[in-house]
């Protein structure tokens, strides 16, 4: 694997397009997985926080979503928008293994290696402490504790939509569900998160 140690070539690579980036790993750039991993953590944490409720559960999929990213490299292709395949592969990992109480070995993304050659990557650290802000921290327990509540069908999406803030389109894509049923499962989850959170926080505050 090529690491660059140029700051101009850094540079380039950092004013890159995501898909331009893939391409660059592919080829052999770690940098470019440097700065993919940069790129997206806090809001893939995020998203991961609010779909899991848990803070170290969440910390663990995002090292084995990224872990993933880099393992599955080569099967992306330039055709797909990589947040798009990136969310998909950390919803899969939230739902479909670590919510049906799994216990998993995960490994630390230093540990990767191919060819027998060890690869570090450092995940920056996004833990945010608002502890200075009573009301925001209350603001946020109650919407975290609402949308536990809400059906897992309806929470991933008004997740996507009203905190990620992707498209539609994008949501079914990452889903695999049928546009008007992305659109419909959106309405029916604010329409629940509403009433839950009255007089507490609105959808629309909860970026």
């Amino acid at each position: 694997m090529m690491r660059l140690s140029n700051p101009k070539q850094y540079k380039a690579l950092s004013e890159m397009s995501d898909e331009d980036l893939m391409i660059q790993l592919q080829e052999g750039s770690i940098d470019s997985f440097d700065i993919l991993v940069n790129r997206y953590s806090d809001r893939l944490s995020t998203f991961l926080f609010r779909i899991v409720g848990d803070t170290e559960l969440s910390a663990d999929l995002l090292q084995e979503t990224y872990m993933r990213v880099f393992r599955n490299r080569h099967s992306y292709r330039n055709i797909a928008k990589f947040s798009t395949w990136m969310y998909t592969i950390a919803r899969n990992l939230a739902f479909s293994e670590y919510r049906k109480g799994k216990s998993r070995q995960l490994r630390n993304l230093h540990e990767i290696s191919r060819d027998q050659e060890e690869i570090s990557f450092d995940i920056p650290d996004d833990t945010h402490s608002p502890e200075d802000h009573t009301e925001y921290v209350l603001q946020e327990r109650h919407l975290q504790a609402a949308l536990e509540q809400l059906p897992e069908q309806f929470r991933e999406v008004v997740v996507l939509c009203d905190i990620q803030q992707l498209t539609y389109d994008e949501i079914a894509e990452i889903t695999a569900l049928p546009l008007g049923t992305v659109k419909s499962r959106i309405h029916r989850g604010r329409v629940a998160l509403q009433r839950m959170l009255q007089g507490v926080y609105t959808p629309e505050a909860a970026g």
